[in-house]
């Protein structure tokens, strides 16, 4: 009869040591980086189209255009991506990334308000 309580007591140590060492190793987490492009976009619209596309990405974990300044900031893992693949994921968008054209086929399938020739803006 002596022996069920220490038996109980030792599997609630080790059950609740073993939720510890979990919610341990999760709150060191993966490492993230932050880069900021110089985009084309113009608009709202090039706004929600960006940051869609960003999420799409492997290794991105947040994405924000700042549309008066055409800055685009992604936070990312670079053990997932780098900045250069960051970068081509905007120019198949159809947006300029720091200088760099953007694909001239995805820019023709732009709406005519996300255009950089368009004087609207």
């Amino acid at each position: 009869m002596k022996f069920f309580p220490s038996f109980l007591l030792s599997c609630l140590l080790l059950i609740s040591s073993g939720a510890f060492a979990q919610t341990k190793n999760k709150a060191k987490g993966p490492t993230t980086e932050t880069l900021q492009i110089k985009t084309s976009a113009v608009c709202d619209m090039c706004k929600a189209r960006l940051e869609k596309a960003m999420a799409y990405e492997k290794g991105v974990q947040q994405a924000t255009l700042d549309v008066p300044s055409q800055m685009l900031t992604v936070t990312y893992r670079p053990d997932k991506t780098n900045p250069s693949a960051l970068s081509a994921a905007i120019q198949k968008t159809g947006y300029d990334a720091n200088g760099q054209l953007a694909d001239d086929k995805a820019y023709e399938r732009l709406p005519e308000c996300c255009k950089k020739t368009n004087d609207v803006h």
